[in-house]
């Protein structure tokens, strides 16, 4: 747990900027959360959190599975990252991902992710996404 948060204290600056939190992981599974902040609202009129923050949450939550899933931290590149909005957030509510990395390839991981605000039956955003492994 301590060698994967520090990818949202040291290691990946932007991280760290929007305040990304580890909260838990598992063999191949990362469930990282974004604090609700006001520098990351994109409507001031109705307080939600900008999609691009909430681009980054998920992104960081499947790279974090990826690497749970190899078992060694190893250089990714996102190839492909689907997100589908199911609702708005609610303002003023943390947001958290949980990401599974379901398949790794010599080359290739695959990885889904559910956003939600703390009832993980009424998400927020679905993705899925595909990581470049990267030799070192």
């Amino acid at each position: 747990m301590e060698r994967a948060a520090l990818f949202y204290s040291d290691i990946v600056p932007h991280n760290h900027a929007l305040g990304l939190k580890l909260l838990d992981i598992g063999p191949a599974e990362a469930t990282v959360e974004l604090p609700y902040a006001d520098f990351l609202v994109g409507n001031p009129e109705t307080g939600v959190i900008a999609g691009g923050a909430v681009t980054t949450l998920i992104d960081a939550a499947c790279g974090s599975a990826v690497i749970l899933k190899l078992g060694r931290i190893q250089p990714l590149v996102t190839l492909d990252l689907r997100i589908d909005y199911l609702r708005p957030a609610r303002p003023h509510v943390s947001l958290i991902a949980v990401a599974e990395c379901y398949r790794s390839t010599r080359q290739i991981a695959f990885v889904r992710a559910l956003v939600h605000q703390g009832d993980k039956s009424n998400p927020v955003a679905s993705a899925q996404g595909t990581f470049m492994r990267l030799e070192e």
